[in-house]
């Protein structure tokens, strides 16, 4: 397993930021130690924990920008949809209602996906999220509870720490 180093001031310093700032400086260094994006040779390198914490990351970002429509678009359904992430934020992280989100997700994903996922002007983009209306409530969901999804992901790794990273 790769072993990633975080500064304890740099932790405490976005501890003292807030949550967004905490949860990103670990997200950082994971995303430094892998070069950017996950590959399928650095998912073999990271534990359950870490690679949970990049698939958060990726939904995080995607549905807060452009719902679950451009989090599919943008060719991320497999990575959330084929990994063992909702299941993983039920047993592990204890958030049920989000994971329980993320399976019905799924089903719309399997239903749509081709669609979705095909290349398209960004008209034809933007009448995507008239034409799957059904997304529309989750990503209402996820807006309205991001900030408590996004303190229990604080969390969990402030009290796993160790899990995801090595303090220096």
């Amino acid at each position: 397993m790769m072993q990633i180093k975080v500064k304890d001031a740099a932790l405490s310093q976005a501890a003292l930021e807030g949550m967004d700032a905490f949860v990103q400086v670990v997200v950082d260094a994971l995303r430094q130690a892998i070069g950017g994006e996950p590959t399928a040779e650095t998912m073999e390198q990271l534990n359950a924990d870490q690679m949970t914490l990049l698939c958060w990351d990726t939904l995080h970002g995607e549905v807060m920008e452009g719902g679950f429509i451009q989090l599919i678009h943008n060719g991320y359904g497999p990575f959330i949809f084929k990994n063992p992430f909702a299941k993983a934020l039920n047993k592990m992280w204890h958030m049920r209602e989000l994971s329980k989100r993320l399976y019905e997700v799924h089903t719309l994903w399997l239903q749509h996906r081709e669609e979705i996922e095909r290349d398209c002007t960004d008209e034809e983009f933007m009448a995507l999220f008239e034409r799957f209306p059904q997304f529309d409530d989750y990503d209402d969901w996820f807006v309205e509870n991001e900030e408590e999804l996004t303190q229990q992901v604080a969390q969990y790794i402030d009290e796993n720490i160790e899990k995801f990273v090595v303090t220096e």
